[in-house]
């Protein structure tokens, strides 16, 4: 029987569809989840196999595959005080083709060894059989970011400020008992001191279980080509591949108040949160943002039928891009005595949707971005490529590989595929059935 409200904590590191789900919650029900900090923390952490730590997949009760289920982004608060970032190169000697993932001892060979920590520093993670330092990726330019008791601003600080925090890391980081990660802030980092960053929370890896069991870092098509061929316990082949879900986007509009429509792979869905970002910048330039600990809190509906290959994202109205956003009286009228001169219909009722495309590079994911809006609207891709060019646009969610093809798509489409409400709802306008 589904709860209206479940909440969850429970983190896991590799999404498995052979696991148990969590809950179920009812549709229409609400999922409150707390959230530990997204990739360094996972990534400085040898133990596990992936970069990220999400919530254990809740179940929707009537979710079955074939169907699709939406997210309404109620809430997203930051618990975290400090957080620590930066770029990165891999370390070799540390891993076994994929650092995210099969992080080895580069002094006993243990793949992803049992460790503990000894003071802070990249060193400071050791082996538990050796004792030797296990550390996956080398720190480049690396920041430690602070912010403010009201989580509103954020600023870098200097080292001794960065050593203070560290020696507090995971109080500064605000980890749930549940996590089993080690906090970043160990870095003890300040190379960039005095930027000043205003906080807009976006949560960069939430979806449904994938079809296939797989690193929760790499539930994306950039990050999860990794795991084709690889010579490690989570490799996949292409065809595994796309029984993906497309969760790890790191889209910045994935904010308070927009909308979220993700696919159904597996029977309940399994709605799992994880990755939340204090800020982001279009593209994730540095590869890592500002990551934290959180409380989401999302509402479930089940969209029967519905069938989808990644995610639908219905932004805030302040968040599309120009070019999509629904028309305006004034543009509607000026429209409109062009097609009354000449006695031609005008495709005046459109509202504007985002499709999720990914793949090993921005040219493979803005194709399959392309293909995914074809498909489900039915219209010949070569006129799919025309109407996002000029009702639309391509916006990079994350490099290498994740973009957002927005879209103004005709009433009647929507309706046929049940959406006009939803989207209509979105963007305030009539619900017209």
């Amino acid at each position: 029987m589904g709860k209206s409200i479940v909440h969850t904590a429970e983190m896991v590191w590799v999404l498995d569809p052979a696991e148990p789900f969590a809950g179920p919650v009812k549709d229409g029900g609400t999922i409150v989840a707390r959230v530990s900090p997204g990739c360094w923390g996972a990534m400085i952490t040898p133990d596990y196999p992936s970069g990220h730590e999400v919530t254990r997949p809740v179940a929707v009760e009537g979710a079955k595959v074939g169907d699709a289920i939406a997210l309404k982004i109620r809430k997203i608060r930051v618990l975290s005080l400090a957080t620590t970032s930066g770029t990165d190169a891999p370390q070799e000697g540390h891993y076994l083709g994929d650092p995210f993932v099969a992080k080895r001892c580069p002094q006993c060979g243990l793949i992803n060894p049992s460790t503990y920590v000894e003071g802070v520093g990249p060193g400071a993670i050791r082996c538990r059989k050796c004792g030797s330092p296990v550390h996956p990726f080398l720190l480049e330019n690396t920041y430690t970011l602070l912010m403010d008791e009201e989580r509103q601003v954020g600023v870098t600080v200097p080292p001794a400020v960065a050593e203070e925090i560290a020696a507090d890391a995971a109080r500064f980081s605000a980890l749930p008992p549940e996590s089993r990660q080690y906090s970043a802030n160990l870095f003890a980092r300040g190379d960039l001191p005095g930027l000043i960053a205003p906080l807009r929370p976006m949560v960069g890896n939430i979806g449904t279980c994938p079809a296939v069991r797989m690193p929760a870092s790499h539930n994306a098509g950039d990050f999860g080509s990794f795991l084709v061929g690889a010579p490690h316990d989570y490799a996949l082949s292409e065809e595994e591949l796309k029984k993906r879900t497309d969760g790890h986007m790191d889209v910045n509009e994935v904010v308070e108040g927009s909308l979220l429509i993700v696919p159904v792979k597996v029977d309940g869905g399994g709605i799992y949160v994880g990755d939340v970002h204090a800020m982001m910048g279009d593209g994730e330039i540095a590869g890592h943002t500002t990551d934290v600990s959180a409380e989401v809190i999302i509402e479930v509906k089940v969209l029967k039928g519905l069938t989808l290959e990644g995610p639908i994202l219905l932004p805030l109205q302040e968040d599309l891009p120009k070019i999509v956003r629904p028309r305006t009286s004034e543009v509607l009228a000026r429209a409109r005595r062009i097609a009354d001169h000449y006695g031609f219909a005008l495709e005046d009722e459109a509202l504007p949707i985002q499709v999720i495309g990914t793949g090993k590079d921005l040219n493979a994911a803005t194709a399959n971005g392309l293909a995914r809006m074809s498909k489900l609207t039915a219209l010949p891709l070569p006129e799919v490529r025309n109407r996002c060019t000029i009702t639309g646009q391509v916006d990079i969610g994350r490099l290498p590989g994740v973009v957002q093809i927005s879209m103004l798509v005709p009433k009647l489409i929507l309706k046929r595929l049940q959406l006009w409400n939803l989207v209509a709802e979105q963007y305030q306008e009539s619900q017209e059935v």
